[in-house]
């Protein structure tokens, strides 16, 4: 059952022709590495997934159970698109607590959990200005992932971390996928792609191509 479909979807991006005619399901459950040559498209892609872009044609469908009434933006999606941005004064705990209120379905005590779960002290006093690039990329997979989404959106989730730090994320994205969640990342390391991924895609010459996956 698809969760996502790319129905005819053609789109420009300042100038550009990215995507023409291009169509894609993506199945509830199931892992999907995007792979392809910079300015290929794939952040556009997860942003009109997301409904922050839309479509010069075509369409594209998201399963009614995660679209509320009234609701431009897809409900129980986890998402880091174009790397984490934070409010640079705050704590990455406080970041977290204060995009935790928006919704309201999780506290501080489960976003400390993550926040330990990814690798970052919940209690450190070191201001989201002075994080290190791993730790900004920490704390995007830790907001993506706080409030057990049913879809997980990852741009380029392993870059700037050493590999200790990508081996633990690994896990903690292979125990979504033990849970059923509906999982699609980028990746320019082919071994990330080939470890995690059922279903590797292709995006190329604005068009997107199933390659060989494991099942």
């Amino acid at each position: 059952m698809s969760v996502i479909s790319l129905r005819s979807v053609s789109k420009k991006f300042k100038g550009n022709v990215l995507f023409d005619e291009l169509s894609a399901e993506f199945e509830q459950g199931r892992t999907y590495g995007l792979v392809g040559p910079n300015g290929s498209g794939k952040s556009v892609l997860f942003k009109m997934i997301c409904g922050f872009l839309l479509p010069d044609a075509g369409s594209v469908w998201i399963d009614p159970k995660f679209m509320a009434p009234k609701r431009a933006f897809p409900d129980r999606f986890g998402i880091m698109i174009d790397g984490p941005a934070f409010l640079p004064g705050l704590t990455g705990k406080q970041n977290l607590v204060d995009l935790a209120a928006i919704r309201n379905t999780i506290g501080e005590s489960e976003v400390r959990e993550i926040l330990a779960l990814v690798g970052l002290d919940p209690d450190s006093p070191q201001k989201a200005r002075n994080y290190s690039l791993g730790m900004k990329q920490k704390l995007g997979i830790a907001q993506a992932l706080m409030e057990s989404p049913d879809v997980l959106l990852l741009d380029e989730p392993f870059n700037g971390l050493d590999l200790a730090s990508v081996g633990n994320i690994k896990e903690l994205l292979r125990q979504r996928q033990e849970d059923g969640v509906t999982i699609i990342f980028t990746s320019h390391n082919r071994e990330d792609i080939d470890e995690l991924s059922e279903v590797t895609l292709l995006i190329s010459e604005n068009r997107i191509t199933e390659l060989a996956g494991r099942r």
